[in-house]
């Protein structure tokens, strides 16, 4: 049997670092091949606090991080594996402008060169990963790159995968000619609106602080999911990963090795719903 192969897209503002480190384990395990990707091929960086086990999460109240698994973060965060992502950019296209003289001319264009990516996706890989953190709020949720490579797993029916604020992309992935979201009628998880930062929301490569985020993942996962679907926060729950395929959603750090396993699970053994009651 072929080795399965991921795709882990990672945001240049910051990842939360277990929510990489327990998938990526994951797939080591199974022995996949890994590849990562950024928006513009930049190094991706962990969130300080992710590695630092004496950092109290605001909303929980205690750490969230182990000292293993501070050590862990760190490790990868140095190590020259995270070296040289994939750069999106480069690799999909730009959706022109409709103001544009030759709008007709470049749409083709933009189509073609999205099919062309999507017959190089079925080629190369078999899953997508997204990776939380607040750095997807600034550079994954509203790229049209990242939604464009999305919707073609999609397409191609291939498992998509998505943590913390990275199942912020699946809601705002939707093709221009219906412009609904392809989380419609979908059951997922994400993070809830008690886990929210009131304060201290920060971002790698800027001194930019605000104070909660800029939106609430929760009210755009639930308005995207309706009117057949829903969102499951699981607030109170230790755990709260959902697979409804093609999505395997993970609500923040404590599940990322569930997520993976989740992902392990879609791939060899045709999973397909888990973790809600429809």
């Amino acid at each position: 049997m072929a080795k399965k192969r991921i795709l882990i897209v990672l945001s240049e503002y910051g990842f939360w670092g277990e929510e990489l480190i327990g998938p990526l384990e994951t797939f080591d395990e199974a022995g996949y091949d890994i590849t990562f990707a950024t928006p513009t091929g930049k190094r991706p960086v962990a969130l300080p606090p992710s590695m630092d086990p004496e950092y109290i999460d605001p909303p929980l109240g205690r750490s969230v991080t182990s000292t293993e698994m501070a050590g862990k973060v760190r490790a990868i965060d140095r190590s020259e594996r995270l070296d040289n992502p994939l750069d999106l950019s480069a690799w999909l296209p730009d959706r022109p402008y409709r103001s544009r003289n030759d709008f007709l001319r470049a749409w083709e264009g933009y189509e073609n060169h999205r099919a062309e990516v999507q017959a190089q996706i079925a080629d190369r890989f078999d899953a997508l990963l997204i990776v939380g953190g607040s750095g997807p709020i600034v550079d994954l949720a509203n790229n049209w790159r990242v939604h464009d490579l999305i919707l073609a797993f999609h397409n191609l029916d291939l498992p998509i995968a998505a943590e913390c604020y990275g199942v912020a992309c699946l809601a705002f992935a939707r093709e221009q000619d219906n412009r609904a979201s392809i989380i419609r009628n979908k059951h997922v998880t994400g993070h809830c609106i008690e886990y929210d930062y009131k304060d201290g929301t920060g971002f790698m490569g800027t001194d930019f602080v605000i104070g909660p985020p800029p939106y609430p993942l929760e009210y755009i996962l639930r308005d995207a999911t309706a009117p057949e679907g829903a969102y499951h926060g699981n607030f109170g729950k230790e755990t709260s990963v959902i697979v409804d395929y093609p999505f395997i959603t993970g609500r923040s750090t404590p599940d990322s090795y569930l997520t993976g396993q989740k992902v392990v699970e879609v791939l060899e053994h045709g999973l397909r719903t888990w973790g809600f009651t429809a």
